[in-house]
């Protein structure tokens, strides 16, 4: 898992390639103040740099198109946008389509509106609608992805489920089912009767039919979801609109001496460069299942550090060694210091923020719970 997230970050464009992608952007925009005769070739140019600002920031993208009158600040032709997809970073459209306010919620439900899920099993309509985004990390914002998809579903297809909640929580446990079933760093699969046994009671208290869950169960095990690729403007977007970034002196695994490294937090995971004109990191940790704590150390001022929780004796991340090859981390904890007391305690707010503890297993828990309450 690791080192495919690793191989995420370093097959990217290198910094030359973001360089001349923002001088590109810069430059297209100063060639927009030219005479109104020129203004159709304008409107692609615009176009274009709106792209681009939605890859690195989505809400200011809309927000440019919307002032160039390229959009209009209604939901259904934001959605047919982010539907359409020309040259749109498809984690991007995901984090839009996550958002908490009622416009954001407006254009998620006339984006979900824009599948027809009609006469389609259930696996099926959700390889149709994974594929036209990927999900956000944050749990809230997957629960209200998820409820949108459970509630279109349901309404193309009423004979199906007693009601959105039992189609919600099984959607959840067929994506759980593909992520055990075809993710490697899984040694236990789960068979189809654990499968089926996942499952009972979520239908209004009472259990799915059998053959339901085994095709559904056969549908996952021969082929499984397709997740869309990011282009190089992932990248922009992550290291190019950071949620924190920074110098930190961390302290290492087996030898406890301390490196000043360059530290990018975003996207539920935190980078450490050893310069900051590296074009790839030194190490990724993903923020999942550990916690951060402030620190007291003798040999440095200002110290938190990340330690694993829910059992976990190692926290899972990946490095490079001296000789640059990609190698799984062994820390137990993650120790770092700070230069200020404020920085230290910026740091320590902003990745509480970012920590995730598997959202997945977390909202289908609450949602089962809310299932079988109903029975």
């Amino acid at each position: 898992m690791f080192k495919l997230l690793y191989r995420k970050i370093v097959k990217k464009p290198n910094v030359k390639q973001i360089k001349d992608e923002l001088c590109e952007v810069v430059s297209e925009m100063e060639a927009l103040d030219v005479p109104d005769d020129c203004k159709h070739s304008n409107k692609d140019k615009q176009m274009s740099i709106g792209r681009k600002k939605f890859n690195m920031d989505p809400k200011k993208g809309i927000e440019y198109l919307v002032e160039n009158r390229l959009l209009r600040h209604d939901p259904q032709d934001v959605a047919h946008f982010l539907y359409k997809g020309e040259g749109l970073n498809k984690t991007a459209i995901g984090d839009y389509l996550g958002e908490k306010n009622d416009f954001n919620e407006d254009v998620l439900k006339a984006f979900v509106a824009l599948h027809d899920f009609t006469n389609l099993i259930l696996v099926q309509a959700l390889r149709q609608f994974l594929w036209s985004f990927r999900l956000p990390g944050e749990a809230q914002k997957i629960d209200r992805m998820m409820e949108t998809f459970a509630q279109r579903y349901c309404q193309l297809n009423p004979d199906i489920f007693t009601n959105t909640d039992t189609c919600y929580v099984l959607s959840f446990a067929i994506i759980m089912l593909n992520t055990s079933l075809h993710n490697p760093s899984v040694k236990d699969k789960p068979t189809v009767d654990q499968f089926i046994s996942m499952n009972r009671g979520i239908n209004n208290g009472g259990d799915l039919p059998r053959g339901l869950l085994e095709s559904l169960y056969e549908s996952i095990r021969t082929e499984p979801f397709k997740i869309p690729q990011d282009d190089g403007n992932d990248l922009m977007h992550t290291f190019f609109n950071p949620d924190k970034e920074g110098w930190l002196w961390k302290q290492g695994g087996r030898y406890k001496s301390w490196k000043r490294r360059w530290f990018i937090l975003n996207d539920n995971c935190l980078y450490y460069f050893e310069y900051t004109t590296d074009k790839e990191p030194r190490g990724i940790i993903p923020l999942e299942n550990i916690s951060v704590r402030e620190i007291h150390d003798r040999s440095k001022p200002h110290c938190f550090e990340l330690f694993a929780t829910g059992g976990a004796d190692i926290i899972k991340a990946c490095k490079t060694d001296s000789e640059g090859k990609v190698v799984e981390g062994k820390h137990t904890v993650y120790r770092m210091s700070a230069a200020t007391e404020e920085d230290q305690q910026e740091w320590i707010k902003r990745l509480t923020q970012s920590i995730s503890h598997n959202p997945f297993y977390d909202i289908l828990v609450q949602r089962k719970k809310k299932a079988l309450s109903k029975s």
